[in-house]
């Protein structure tokens, strides 16, 4: 095959596996985020809609280690033109599957017990009011009280990927528990929902797209991911309110993310980055952590991303030893010059 056939045939491969994970992970927080209001998706294509492709700074999209993906160079050579055509099949087949799960998931029984505890617990949240596992076992109810321990999880889970809380068991011999945000928004009213809840879900999320897209994400591809999961700019959302005032404004005041210009763009075209706060308040890893357990795998299925994870760790660690290592000199100057004072007295 000629060299630029060859070259073109590759770019395609890059930009079909960039949309199948991004599909999974819009797929798998449409899920979370339906199942948490108690909604089921409205079709489709609610889930695949507007998947972004692949930015050139963020590589080639990841691969669970050891999958090879049916358009990949180990999968086939040459890319014809039925071969192109199988792609845009699978990658349809992958949407479909991944609202068909969402549905059949709401049907099941311990999820449906999973979304009202998801409710009674937020407004607990919201009131601020005691949580008692006698008072979540009564919505329970005696039928369901054996798959208590997995209707939990599955609380946690939502808890965690939509909402950026964590159901903490504060007291064991009375088994009562709290809910905690994990990333540490301020509890200001223009970082909380309409209901009062918090955003860190979304911003975990927003985080991690532009972490995905080599640490910074055109406007346009943040939108479009956002609205396979139901956010879109100028609409009012039931939980996150107007996002377009939450993601530009709110979250860049509090510097959380970052919203400039990109260079030299004509007509301008604005991109997002990770504000100072958000460095200082979570790391790449962490934000990793959400985006594997969001497609049901692990940090390292997603091998580049995970190396630039933990070259972070490594760098903040460094940064640390050295701040320490300057204050502990600082210390033992100012002992020093004490003890020399003191003498001469």
């Amino acid at each position: 095959m000629p060299r630029g056939r060859k070259s073109k045939c590759r770019a395609r491969i890059k930009r079909h596996q960039a949309r199948l994970e991004t599909q999974n992970l819009q797929g798998a927080r449409a899920t979370e985020a339906a199942a948490a209001e108690g909604e089921t998706p409205s079709s489709p294509s609610s889930v695949s809609q507007g998947s972004p492709p692949s930015s050139p700074a963020a590589g080639t999209s990841q691969q669970p280690e050891g999958a090879v993906a049916p358009s990949s160079p180990e999968a086939g050579g040459a890319c014809s033109g039925s071969e192109q055509g199988a792609q845009s099949q699978e990658e349809r087949a992958s949407a479909s599957q991944a609202a068909c799960s969402a549905q059949s998931s709401l049907r099941d029984p311990l999820t449906r017990k999973a979304c009202k505890l998801v409710q009674f617990l937020l407004e607990k949240y919201k009131t601020n009011e005691p949580i008692t596992q006698t008072a979540l076992l009564k919505i329970v109810k005696k039928k369901y009280k054996e798959h208590f321990p997995e209707i939990l999880r599955r609380v946690s889970e939502r808890l965690e990927l939509v909402f950026g809380l964590e159901l903490k068991e504060v007291d064991p011999s009375s088994h009562s528990y709290a809910l905690v945000c994990k990333l540490g928004l301020p509890s200001d009213e223009n970082l909380s929902g309409d209901r009062g809840l918090p955003k860190s879900g979304l911003l975990m999320t927003l985080l991690g797209v532009i972490f995905m897209k080599g640490n910074r994400a055109t406007e346009e591809e943040v939108w479009e991911f956002l609205g396979a999961l139901g956010v879109h700019p100028g609409k009012r959302h039931l939980i996150f309110g107007e996002p377009r005032r939450l993601i530009t404004k709110d979250l860049v005041q509090q510097k959380y993310l970052e919203y400039r210009q990109v260079p030299d763009s004509d007509p301008p075209r604005y991109e997002f980055l990770w504000g100072p706060k958000a460095h200082a308040e979570t790391t790449k890893m962490k934000v990793l952590e959400v985006l594997a357990k969001i497609n049901g795998a692990v940090p390292r299925a997603f091998p580049k991303l995970y190396e630039e994870a933990l070259k972070d760790e490594e760098e903040r660690a460094g940064v640390t030893a050295a701040v320490s290592a300057a204050a502990c000199a600082k210390a033992r100057a100012c002992s020093k010059a004490k003890s020399c004072s003191s003498s001469q007295v």
